[in-house]
């Protein structure tokens, strides 16, 4: 990891120094214990800051279209999946951008931490274990008891693309049954779900964050802040929080990564990623697409054939 660190780092130092990008976009250290968070270097000097391990959650193609000038940044798989799709839909120049592209071996998910001790005071990462000390006890942890829900159904850990790749490659699982949790939800009753989901609803206090940490959310106005027409109200229930996160999933049919940024930004930790798997399960059966795994093949919603099913015109 520290090798990787160091090309990752020597790889933006020359990109500034030699003029060829503005800002390199990366992760450096937060303030808080298994915390990284999105760094913008913009001297040579100040390449240190970089950091690359299992902490480095955040998807950095959400700053991408907000950051001026050529720019370089630090790639996941899920991240440069978002970069293809931001592309297909003209909101990023390629030859403004300089994609240093890492495969990923997962990330860690923060929360399955606290709940076992607490509060997190300090903790380490060494040779695929965590050792945490926390307010409720101190406890050692393997990689694998902590990564994300999202890590462990990606097909795509290494970049679909980028112009220099640090590190090696990541061998992609076999999954047993691809969409496993859709199918799961698909069974249950609709009374079922139902009640779940009014629970999950429930939860929600749209603070936003989901909305503001995807990195294929970019409209100037989002749908739940126009006043003509007025789609919701300013206050939080359960029916109206629905109706926002069934609104971002209908926005981003064909176009969702499964990088589980909203999730994780979560203060909730609503399941919003559920609502988002069905439809990507759906756009994949229906259309044959999936979002971002390729330059050349627009976006499911851009594209019309006669052959497209049309069952939701079927009256069960």
């Amino acid at each position: 990891m520290n090798n990787m660190i160091d090309d990752i780092r020597e790889t933006a130092r020359q990109l500034l120094a030699d003029g060829k990008v503005d800002v390199v976009i990366g992760y450096e250290k937060g303030s808080l214990p298994l915390k990284a968070t999105p760094c913008f270097v913009r001297s040579p000097q100040d390449i240190t800051k970089l950091i690359w391990d299992e902490t480095c959650e955040n998807n950095l193609a959400a700053y991408v279209k907000k950051t001026p000038g050529k720019k370089a940044i630090i790639a996941k798989g899920c991240d440069s999946r978002a970069l293809v799709v931001l592309m297909q839909e003209n909101q990023l120049v390629r030859d403004d951008l300089y994609i240093i592209g890492v495969s990923c071996q997962g990330v860690i998910d923060k929360k399955k931490v606290e709940a076992e001790t607490g509060e997190i005071i300090s903790a380490s990462i060494a040779d695929g274990k965590l050792s945490a000390q926390g307010m409720v006890c101190d406890k050692e942890f393997t990689f694998s008891e902590l990564k994300d829900a999202t890590c462990k159904t990606c097909r795509y850990p290494n970049p679909i693309i980028e112009d220099i790749h640090i590190g090696g490659s990541v061998e992609v699982p076999q999954q047993a049954v691809p969409f496993a949790d859709v199918i799961e939800m698909e069974n249950k009753s609709d009374r079922e779900r139902q009640v779940y989901f009014r629970e999950q609803m429930s939860k929600c206090i749209r603070c936003y964050a989901c909305r503001n940490a995807c990195p294929l959310c970019y409209c100037q106005e989002c749908f739940v802040d126009c006043n003509s027409p007025k789609w919701l109200t300013g206050g939080v229930d359960p029916a109206e929080n629905l109706m926002f996160q069934a609104g971002r999933v209908l926005h981003l049919a064909g176009r969702c990564v499964d990088c589980g940024a909203c999730s994780r930004a979560c203060p909730q930790n609503v399941d919003i990623r559920a609502l988002n798997r069905k439809l990507s399960k759906d756009v994949l059966e229906m259309y044959h697409h999936e979002s971002g795994i390729s330059e050349d093949l627009k976006p499911a919603l851009n594209e019309y054939s006669s052959d497209d099913p049309e069952t939701f015109l079927v009256k069960e």
